[in-house]
């Protein structure tokens, strides 16, 4: 039996995986002996696989999965909790930004009655662009998605068996992880943490990648962009149906002289830009719906440090 199950995705930090351990180790120790460490090897470009191997030869409650090739931090989030034996699960970051020591508060706070409990970085110790960044895309998010949700919080949590079990029943390709948790419901706080500033490495999450993680989070949560696209074409048409009128007046009533040539060429146009951004609206959703059709696995396991057949899977 297991107590508390730790899933971390890893990607390119492997000098801190050996302080990772530790911390964690001695932090878990402190509430039971029954706990493990899923490391999750997300393709890193460095040598985290060879690292995570040995802390497992040492330790065998760390246990190594290695993917097939990078499909995201949230993917093998999915591919740690899928793998995940306690009967609570911690989720966090291998960068040592979550600090391993607030793993107590978290769970000392889930025993008060709570199944998901957040850690809110009271003060996040992030490079200016990194904050903008962020709160950037919970500003859009939350407008398209019509979920409030907050920027100083993100994926270090714990949340009890039977919240995992929700979450394991979503098939869908695109697996945000703090998004799905939240709409499962249950019963859920967030209380503040400490964010430590980044020790080794950087952030993966250029700012292509955060439009791209805006875009897949919206367009799988959402249909109000399409629904924005048809109020907005109502308006326009709306629009040009006034200075349709408008102009008739002014020719037949007014007799004045009606410019045809710009005023036709302006509104070509800007019917055409219309038409062509309404189009790839519809293509994201319609693209989404092929990505789902296609019944792919979400993540691939190349091989573990475990070998028990319970555990074990092929893929997700």
């Amino acid at each position: 039996m297991v107590t508390i199950s730790v899933v971390t995705p890893v990607y390119g930090c492997c000098a801190s995986l050996g302080s990772l351990y530790q911390r964690l180790r001695d932090t878990l120790s402190t509430i039971t002996e029954d706990f493990e460490i899923i490391m999750v090897n997300d393709a890193s470009p460095d040598n985290a696989w060879e690292t995570i191997k040995e802390l497992s030869r040492k330790d065998e409650r760390v246990k190594g999965v290695n993917l097939s090739r990078n499909f995201g931090q949230h993917k093998a989030i999915v591919a740690g909790l899928d793998f995940a034996q306690g009967d609570w699960i911690v989720v966090m970051d291998c960068d040592l930004q979550d600090q391993p020591e607030d793993i107590i508060k978290l769970y000392n706070k889930a025993l008060e009655g709570y199944d998901i409990v957040f850690g809110r970085r009271s003060e996040r110790k992030d490079s200016i662009y990194k904050k903008l960044s962020s709160r950037l895309f919970y500003i859009v998010n939350d407008y398209f998605t019509e979920n409030k949700m907050d920027n100083t919080v993100a994926n270090f949590s714990i949340i009890s068996r039977e919240v995992l079990k929700s979450v394991q029943k979503f098939k869908e390709q695109n697996r945000v992880y703090s998004l799905y948790v939240n709409w499962v419901g249950f019963r859920k706080i967030e209380i503040d943490v400490e964010h430590a500033k980044r020790a080794e490495g950087k952030s993966s999450y250029t700012l292509s990648k955060m439009i791209d993680l805006a875009i897949e989070s919206i367009v799988s949560q959402s249909n109000k962009p399409l629904r924005l696209s048809i109020k907005f074409g109502f308006l326009v048409s709306f629009v040009s149906l006034l200075y349709g009128v408008w102009l008739i007046i002014s020719h037949f009533i007014l007799a004045q002289k009606v410019p045809g040539w710009t005023s036709f060429m302006v509104s070509l146009y800007f019917i055409g830009g219309l038409l062509f951004a309404n189009m790839g609206v519809m293509g994201l959703y319609i693209g989404k719906i092929f990505d789902e059709t296609k019944n792919r696995p979400i993540y691939l396991v190349q091989e573990t440090t475990f070998d028990d057949k319970k555990e074990k899977k092929e893929e997700g």
